[in-house]
């Protein structure tokens, strides 16, 4: 499993024309799952997001977490994080798990998310979505648990 983290001053995710999640200060989140991915996976994943501390405190060091600083996600699942791109010039996607499969573990992962306090917001799993961001710092992490 992957997340793209991307600390933001506000994002938002729109399908058809129509915003359908939206946040202020806090975690963008681009989702993706393989095939080997299970539980375990997802639930490290969201404890570490929901621990990690990148936000700054009164000394300008990253040292705060988002519930530290009453922080919202926007979580987005995103298949091409997966998108191998070695050969030739068009990516695969041969690594990303099965959409059942991902939408099930991309759902507890932001069932997970809640559980430390967090407010999260979605898009719309397989979606054409328009993603939009104000990124904060910037601040961008790629975050990974291998089975």
């Amino acid at each position: 499993m992957r997340v793209l983290l991307q600390r933001v001053k506000e994002a938002s995710v729109t399908v058809e024309e129509e915003t359908i999640g939206q946040i202020e200060a806090g975690y963008l989140l681009l989702v993706g799952v393989t095939h080997e991915d299970t539980e375990t996976e997802v639930n490290w994943l969201a404890d570490k997001v929901a621990g990690l501390r990148v936000f700054e405190d009164a000394d300008e060091k990253m040292n705060l977490s988002i519930q530290d600083v009453d922080g919202k996600v926007l979580s987005v699942s995103q298949f091409t994080l997966y998108g191998d791109t070695l050969k030739g010039r068009r990516p695969a996607f041969t690594q990303a798990a099965k959409p059942d499969i991902a939408e099930r573990l991309y759902e507890k992962f932001n069932e997970r998310l809640r559980t430390h306090g967090l407010v999260v917001e979605t898009g719309k799993f397989g979606a054409m979505m328009d993603v939009a961001l104000v990124n904060d710092g910037p601040v961008t992490l790629m975050l990974e648990k291998n089975a």
